[in-house]
């Protein structure tokens, strides 16, 4: 499935704020509204002018529809009842609702994501503008040794245009942090390995695949496995639990996020770039009320914004830039904290 091939949804709804909220859930999450009405203002005849892969229909008010009792009568057409009266976007049962809706249009007609894998071949050639960032002299003078644990582990998250993005923040991003990432990305699961080779060419951090019983290091992204969730033990050694993510994404950022804020508490974050949808959303205020930092990449930069816009507009996000400076917020912030610890310490002994 292209971009220009993604599937066609005609809706069928009998209330104006449900067709808004299904018409802007639907472009957000990659598919093509390609009809939007109330089956009360049409004719037999109108089906027969629609080329749609599926007919979403959710009704409210009318029990009884001559146009979908139509629809349901042709055996060529795939018909899915939708998931009732939308909540509000950010209310804490909207994700809720847009996973099952979603869930289900991916079995039926496929995934948006899946342009994702094609384009790493693309991506692996490409440079990064203006080169990597100094690293601070408070960070400089106490670089974290090779292979040492990470103190603090923040999470990359993407969905479409988010391998470029990354690509870009992790090229600008210098070596000698004292941090480590777990990067979930919606991709097929036959692209796992390519993408690690991909955005991690040109960049100074290595980009592997997780290790079961083994911790995160500095100077490394972890890429979460597509097929199973990512966990962490008491001693905050990763674990794959076997399972898959909780539907429809895989990896599920909402998951890796609590998982991560579970372990992790204050010496955790998530920077969440361009992507489709609003995973993420909704275990935000968890991984806040936990002390970790949310950040986002600023929607004219991204291919798609559905993701960050999402935790921007719930007022989850601190802080929005492109992938350079959300790289040198980054650098900024490591800084500043190296700062702190070296001036408690001076206090503490003087």
């Amino acid at each position: 499935m292209t971009e220009a091939s993604s599937a066609r949804i005609a809706v069928l709804a009998d209330t104006s704020l449900q067709r808004h909220v299904l018409q802007q859930a639907l472009g957000a999450n990659g598919y093509q509204v390609v009809l939007n009405n109330d089956p009360a203002r049409m004719e037999l005849a109108d089906l027969e002018g629609t080329e749609a892969d599926l007919w979403l229909v959710d009704l409210a008010q009318t029990e009884d529809s001559p146009l979908v009792d139509a629809l349901l009568e042709r055996d060529s057409t795939l018909v899915l009842f939708g998931e009732g009266h939308a909540p509000e976007r950010h209310s804490e049962n909207y994700p809720r609702w847009e996973r099952r809706l979603f869930g289900k249009l991916k079995r039926l007609v496929g995934d948006p994501a899946v342009v994702v894998g094609p384009r790493l071949d693309v991506l692996g050639a490409e440079l990064v503008r203006g080169g990597q960032l100094a690293l601070p002299k408070a960070l400089a003078e106490h670089p974290p040794t090779a292979g040492e644990v990470a103190p603090r582990v923040w999470l990359l998250a993407a969905s479409l245009g988010g391998p470029e993005a990354v690509k870009a923040f992790l090229d600008a991003l210098p070596e000698g942090l004292p941090l480590g990432f777990i990067y979930a990305q919606h991709i097929e699961a036959s692209f796992e390995a390519a993408l690690s080779q991909a955005v991690g060419r040109h960049s100074g951090w290595t980009v592997t695949q997780s290790r079961v019983g083994d911790t995160i290091r500095c100077g490394e992204v972890v890429i979460a496995p597509i097929m199973h969730e990512l966990g962490f033990d008491a001693d905050r050694q990763m674990y794959c639990s076997g399972r898959g993510w909780p539907e429809p994404y895989s990896p599920s950022i909402d998951q890796m996020m609590l998982n991560l804020a579970q372990h992790y508490g204050d010496r955790c974050g998530a920077i969440v770039f361009s992507g489709m949808g609003s995973d993420g959303s909704a275990a935000a205020a968890y991984m806040l009320r936990q002390g970790g930092k949310i950040w986002t990449q600023r929607a004219d930069s991204c291919a798609c914004s559905s993701m960050p816009d999402n935790l921007r507009e719930g007022g989850y996000s601190s802080f929005s830039g492109d992938p350079r400076e959300l790289a040198q917020a980054l650098v900024n912030y490591l800084a500043e904290q190296a700062n702190l610890t070296a001036t408690s310490f001076e206090r503490d002994f003087s």
